[in-house]
């Protein structure tokens, strides 16, 4: 699957002031009238008042027609479309759902002109009626567009149908390495260094087209089942040394892979920003958690801006001392004392990579080169 910066969001729980959400009348209606409320197409006291006829046996259809006003067609192709869920784009088949983020959804499609299969990134209903969001959303479909990278989901423009924002992408089969660190064992680490190297790589092209990603994570790093790596989701890219599709957040990124810079808001961030968010990836892949974890944020963020790194993890399991050298020094404190570009840290990870498939691992693996 291909999949967007976030978790999938989760059905509605709980009740409705007095009534129950368990099924009493229809299950498909009860479905579809939930549906309604939690995609945000009915509000919530409307379904208040048509839940006790619906309960009676009336037609679920006629009732909303009645307390809505809505028209006969509207919910026709709400019902088609499973309030909202599945889009009607002309031009297209929509094959599948391929995944969801905070704000858009991801559709495996069939362009009907070409029989290309693709993925449309569809804007929610919520994101949608946000300007600020809608916009970034825009910026982030054009920016794809205008990069080519082996290593970069190809974006073919933003369009819009009707009320409907969506952006044309190259469809990827696989998953991101959340996701298969979310099945519960931490990567090898020559496996990681691969990971990190692939990221680099196509970072460094990013930097030399003046852009910086800033929201640097495992969600964001894809691994396709035919083994290559792909770096998804610009939302937060912004440009080298300043400039941001949000210039009004004091913060921009993901609060748990971000660099003190970040974290202090400041409006300096380069590719060390970025080194920094992914040396912490480079973290939570081999050891299977992150460095620093706090229910608050405001904790949180000190901790990435004040608090030292501690892993007993990285002491007590078999992983080479380069490994140490590399972690600590992406994610030194000090813009200074990290690597201060993607060459130098691309160079040493792929030195380490190949000396570890040179030579037997029990043997002495040469250093990194220090600079």
């Amino acid at each position: 699957m291909i999949c967007v910066a976030g978790r999938s969001e989760g059905r509605a729980e709980g009740a409705w002031g007095r009534y129950p959400l368990t099924p009493m009348g229809s299950s498909e209606d009860q479905d579809f009238l939930l549906r309604l409320v939690h995609r945000g197409l009915i509000v919530r006291d409307v379904a208040e008042r048509v839940f006790p006829e619906l309960k009676k046996g009336a037609d679920l259809d006629a009732l909303l027609e009645h307390h809505t006003g809505l028209s006969a067609e509207t919910i026709a192709k709400w019902r088609r479309t499973r309030a909202g869920e599945i889009p009607e784009i002309p031009g297209y088949d929509i094959l599948g759902h391929a995944g969801t983020g905070g704000t858009a959804d991801v559709f495996r499609a069939r362009e009907k002109k070409t029989g290309r299969v693709l993925a449309l990134k569809v804007l929610n209903v919520d994101s949608t009626r946000n300007a600020k969001v809608r916009d970034a959303f825009v910026k982030e479909a054009k920016l794809l567009e205008k990069l080519r990278h082996k290593g970069l989901v190809e974006g073919y423009g933003v369009f819009k149908s009707g009320s409907t924002f969506y952006s044309k992408m190259e469809f990827v089969e696989g998953s991101t390495l959340q996701e298969l660190l979310d099945q519960g064992q931490p990567f090898e680490e020559t496996v990681a260094l691969k990971a990190v190297l692939g990221a680099s790589e196509v970072l460094e092209y990013l930097c030399g087209q003046g852009i910086v990603h800033r929201d640097l994570k495992p969600g964001n790093i894809m691994l396709a089942t035919s083994g290559t790596l792909k770096l998804i989701d610009l939302g937060f890219a912004g440009d080298v040394g300043g400039g941001s599709q949000a210039a009004s957040e004091t913060t921009v990124g993901t609060k748990e892979y971000l660099s003190p810079e970040s974290a202090q808001g400041l409006n300096s961030c380069d590719a060390r920003s970025d080194i920094y968010s992914l040396g912490v990836t480079l973290f939570q892949l081999v050891v299977g958690r992150l460095p620093f974890q706090s229910t608050d944020d405001r904790e949180l963020l000190r901790m990435h801006v004040m608090q030292s790194l501690k892993s007993p993890e990285l002491k007590t399991r078999n992983f080479s001392h380069q490994l140490h050298y590399f972690i600590e020094k992406m994610m030194a404190k000090d813009m200074a004392a990290r690597y201060q570009s993607w060459g130098e840290l691309i160079a040493d990870i792929r030195e380490q990579i190949e000396g570890r498939e040179r030579y037997d691992l029990d043997n002495p693996v040469r250093s990194p080169r220090r600079r």
